[in-house]
């Protein structure tokens, strides 16, 4: 099937992918009464006179929007806040298919952070929780930062975080199939923007010493002059042999390979010159970094990819409806490391000993099983961590 073309003519038969339901009857004089006016005006008053009583008394409790300036839509580029709807209605549409969250989509018409965060604070007491998406670096990084600091609800970057958790679960399976440890390996990101850095990042709380980055322009070193201000911060803490050079030359040796890039980047030679055993997920969509199939035939352990026309796809889908449900229920007022690493071996632990295999190392992104297992480890991290505002 051409994926393309047949979307394309389901979304003109859809005509959108998400859309309200009234959750209230509202037949009757008394029923409108109860839901509207003049009923309505005792819980505006209880609201008024305190503002948690908003997560109670209305839907905020789980309602999360998914925003978006278009400038970085799904591998697309810089599109805009239009055409980026169709894919922020998909990911309403996921979450609350996997989650139960109800997710609005909200594209915004701006570039300019300072604008796009004030947006977001305006409008974030409609919502439990903020899910960001398509914002392209280095911006979307001061973006989520700042608001993380000035709201007390969750604010989360899928294409940071929820890559960096997924790509975790996957390797934690891969280790396990390879019998590897992770602070004993090798590995290299290319692709230097918001998800190979959160990537790194993420790797190494998880606890993997040797993480080497690279970019259009090479590796990525401490010291170079092309590196932009993200990339010089995560360079002081990465590729601690300071290499120099190109893709090909940090995967020499390297135990795994992580592509968040562009296609057809990696040759069969690179996969050879890697170490024994590995592992390769070339995610870069809709083309990735090397086929399955010839990462294979050059001697790939295991290989996972962003596809779903492959065995072992990695899709942040297996994080954030799971994780947003998790927070919500517990009213988190954040979403911290303890809690991405909760979700990552909640994924990870939903194929069993006797499941895992080199093409299945991952629950498929529809396994509901998954999404309640990262519920469930999502919200008991936040009660532990102390960022959750209630216990279920």
């Amino acid at each position: 099937m051409n994926y393309r073309e047949q979307s394309l003519i389901k979304h003109a038969q859809w005509k959108g992918k998400i859309e309200t339901v009234c959750r209230v009857p509202v037949e009757s004089r008394e029923a409108l009464s109860l839901a509207y006016t003049p009923g309505v005006a005792e819980p505006c008053m209880a609201i008024h006179n305190d503002a948690e009583k908003s997560f109670e008394l209305t839907r905020r409790w789980n309602t999360v929007p998914v925003i978006t300036d278009g400038t970085a839509v799904l591998g697309l580029g810089d599109i805009g806040p239009e055409a980026g709807m169709p894919v922020m209605e998909g990911k309403c549409a996921l979450f609350k298919a996997f989650g139960n969250v109800d997710a609005y989509p909200i594209c915004i018409k701006s570039k300019d952070t300072d604008e796009i965060i004030n947006t977001i604070k305006l409008i974030s007491g409609s919502f439990g929780g903020i899910n960001l998406e398509d914002i392209s670096a280095p911006r979307c990084f001061e973006i989520e930062t700042r608001l993380k600091e000035e709201l007390d609800i969750p604010v989360f970057h899928d294409d940071q975080h929820g890559t960096a958790i997924v790509m975790t679960a996957a390797l934690i399976n891969a280790l396990k199939l390879s019998g590897k440890k992770k602070d004993a390996i090798k590995i290299v990101i290319n692709g230097a923007g918001a998800a190979g850095i959160a990537i790194a990042k993420f790797l190494m709380l998880y606890g993997i010493k040797d993480v080497t980055l690279c970019d259009l322009k090479g590796i990525v070193c401490d010291g170079e002059e092309w590196l932009n201000p993200a990339q010089k911060e995560i360079a002081k803490v990465t590729n601690k042999p300071r290499l120099k050079g190109k893709l090909a030359d940090a995967m020499r040796g390297a135990d795994v390979f992580i592509g968040v890039s562009g296609p057809n980047c990696v040759t069969k030679d690179m996969v050879k010159s890697m170490a024994d055993k590995p592992i390769l997920f070339p995610c870069a969509n809709p083309v990735p970094e090397i086929s399955p199939q010839d990462a294979l035939d050059a001697g790939a352990f295991i290989v996972g990819t962003g596809s779903s026309e492959y065995p072992n796809q990695i899709n942040n889908v297996l994080v954030f409806p799971g994780l947003f449900r998790g927070a919500l229920d517990v009213r988190a007022n954040t979403v911290n490391t303890e809690m991405m690493v909760a979700a990552a071996k909640g994924i990870a632990d939903c194929v069993t000993d006797n499941q895992l295999a080199r093409d299945y190392i991952l629950p498929y992104a529809y396994d509901k099983a998954a999404h309640k297992s990262v519920a469930k480890a999502v919200a008991e991290a936040a009660i532990k961590s102390g960022a959750a505002k209630i216990k279920p």
